[in-house]
């Protein structure tokens, strides 16, 4: 009797929703006949028609594979898209688009016409297909073909070869696209040797790719040039973009129109029986049968995107995203104060002045209209001193919405507020535009760790409102929190028991796991208390205690580490116990205060768990 899997078994056996989506597909079309092998290229007919493939690539460099995605085959006319985006970013934008149009023509991806200014009407029909790669010749002669290859294997991940064959005969019964391209020396629009240019033409079309190949590619488009398989940054995103809209105009021949309204995903298909489907800041699609429709389009892949884009919602232009969901929680400090634990005169001023600083957590893309969400929000509370963005949870930023950004920032520095990043390292792509676009600002501070971001305003609030924060000034027994209420008998009689102890900076006093032996009340300077992990639970200042846990528990629960030179009274557990025995009024005390200091900090952590919950 076969058993099913359970547990942890079963859970990494289980496919993801997605892949069984693909599989789905694959098996539903696979019985489907219609449509026939392109043979007007003599080496096109000799395709096995029941090859069917179906790659889905991830802008997280994930490729999911069904069916034959190993099968290769010749690009054909799914070159174009990225021969264009290699001319723009080649010869640049004027020059490419003084020679090729970008409207849709109406007409079969192989017509002789031109458009009314005797130019090729877009780069996606095999007259512009010519002259892009006629522009590319005028630049890298006979080297060419070799750039051409090159740049497609980047958009790919890997080195493509040629199919020989194909390229033979593509080139011997290549008379149609012979007549586009001395029609285009005719008209200018050619400057080079015609037959040259044309094999240059001839092999790029002959490359071979892959189902998977595509679908990398596809979501290199869609990833504003960057491949996320290897994260090379292939074309520069002008390039991209208009790349992406010629596709979705005439990416599908006299298809297109159709293909937009009942699809709505830019996308590009070949002879050869591929297509590739770019849908931006999501996935790319590749797939592959040879069988083709009326329009050169395969029958089968065209039902895998109709079928994706229904069961997913993905037409571009039926997007859900919604600026208002751009912020996942906005608050002031008196909310959610940082882990640093506080004297009453700092306490008392920041309690005062808590809606001095204000926090504002986003989440998702930061374009052009979350931006702006967040911008009103912000101007429709009252003025703070501080205002912290935390953007870890920031998946990409646009240029827009950097731009939009800086903006906002010049605004508030005209009325002296000082803004602090978080979440957000100095090193991304997304500080760096940010910071393209701030450049001169002095009002901006940038923190990794959002309780850092807020400790710092919370100094800046203390100071500006006459408070002090003196690390290094020591403090005595009798203004320790956990000893509030004792007599100057008891304090003295505890003080009995103390030593100093002096630590460096980054020294580690308390080890998560050891034995608890000692109390230990800070005097001078700051230490943090965190978990083996690295997450900080805790700042302590001069007059906190730490290690206070052993009073509950046994062993060690946290580590603890000065962040500066430090001094500490520490007292032997053994003794405190002694202590409390012979002052039982004092031992009490003490443990109300440790009741009320645990409890301090519950509500704080429920406070900022609320604070995620409710917005």
């Amino acid at each position: 009797m076969k058993v099913s899997p359970t547990g942890a078994a079963a859970w990494t056996s289980s496919k993801p929703p997605l892949l069984r989506f693909l599989n789905a597909c694959h098996a539903d079309f696979a019985a489907e006949t219609g449509g026939a092998v392109a043979d007007y290229i003599p080496e096109l007919g000799k395709a096995d028609p029941a090859h069917f493939g179906i790659s889905l690539a991830t802008l997280d460099g994930h490729v999911y594979e069904v069916g034959d995605t190993q099968i290769p085959f010749t690009i054909q006319s799914m070159s174009k898209p990225f021969v264009f985006a290699l001319a723009l970013d080649t010869l640049g934008a004027a020059r490419v688009e003084s020679a090729i149009g970008v409207e849709p023509s109406g007409d079969p991806f192989n017509s002789i016409r031109l458009n009314a200014e005797n130019h090729p009407f877009n780069a996606m029909v095999n007259a512009g297909a010519i002259a892009c790669t006629g522009l590319i010749h005028e630049t890298k002669g006979d080297g060419a073909f070799e750039y051409i290859r090159q740049a497609l294997g980047r958009f790919a991940g890997r080195d493509l070869d040629v199919d020989d064959a194909v390229y033979a005969s593509e080139s011997a019964t290549g008379d149609r696209n012979r007549a586009i391209g001395y029609l285009l020396r005719t008209n200018a629009v050619i400057k080079d040797n015609v037959t040259s240019v044309l094999e240059a033409y001839f092999r790029q079309c002959a490359v071979l790719v892959t189902a998977r190949d595509i679908a990398v590619m596809a979501a290199t488009l869609a990833n504003r040039g960057v491949n996320p398989v290897t994260g090379e940054q292939v074309m520069t995103p002008y390039a991209i973009s208009r790349t992406l809209s010629v596709m979705t105009s005439s990416g599908m021949y006299d298809y297109a129109g159709e293909w937009i309204y009942r699809v709505g995903i830019p996308a590009k298909s070949g002879v050869g029986g591929g297509i590739l489907a770019a849908l931006p800041a999501r996935l790319g699609l590749g797939s592959y049968s040879p069988k083709l429709d009326k329009h050169g389009n395969s029958v089968r892949g065209i039902k895998v995107c109709e079928a994706l884009s229904s069961h997913y919602n993905l037409h571009m232009l039926n997007r859900s995203d919604d600026a208002r969901n751009s912020i996942i929680a906005d608050y002031n400090m008196g909310k959610s104060p940082s882990r640093r634990s506080r004297r009453p005169h700092e306490q008392n001023i920041l309690s005062a002045h808590h809606q001095d600083v204000l926090v504002y957590e986003l989440v998702g893309a930061l374009s052009l209209s979350s931006v702006d969400y967040v911008s009103r929000a912000l101007a429709a509370k009252p003025r703070p001193q501080f205002v912290i963005f935390d953007l870890r949870r920031v998946a990409s930023v646009t240029p827009a919405g950097a731009r939009l950004f800086a903006e906002e920032f010049r605004e508030l520095a005209a009325y002296h507020v000082t803004v602090i990043l978080s979440g957000i390292k100095r090193a991304s792509p997304e500080w760096k535009m940010i910071a393209e676009w701030t450049e001169g600002l002095t009002n901006i501070r940038n923190y990794f760790l959002l309780d850092a971001a807020i400790e710092w305003a919370e100094d800046q609030v203390v100071y500006r409102h006459g408070g002090a924060i003196d690390f290094f000034e020591a403090t005595e027994l009798s203004e320790q929190s956990l000893l509030d209420g004792l007599t100057d008998e008891e304090l003295t009689d505890l003080a009995s028991l103390a030593s100093i102890r002096k630590y460096q900076a980054a020294e580690k006093i308390i080890t998560t796991g050891d034995d608890a032996g000692s109390l230990f009340f800070l005097r001078s300077g700051v230490v943090h208390v965190t978990l083996p992990d690295g997450i900080r639970l805790a700042t302590l200042t001069a007059g906190m205690p730490f290690g206070e846990m052993a009073l509950l528990e046994p062993r060690r629960s946290a580590d603890v580490v000065t962040d500066m030179s430090a001094t500490a009274y520490e007292i032997p557990l053994r003794d405190f116990e002694r202590f409390r025995k012979q002052h039982p009024r004092a031992g009490e005390r003490i443990m109300r205060n440790l009741a009320q200091l645990l409890a301090d900090r519950l509500i704080l952590a429920n406070a900022k768990v609320n604070l995620l919950t409710s917005s």
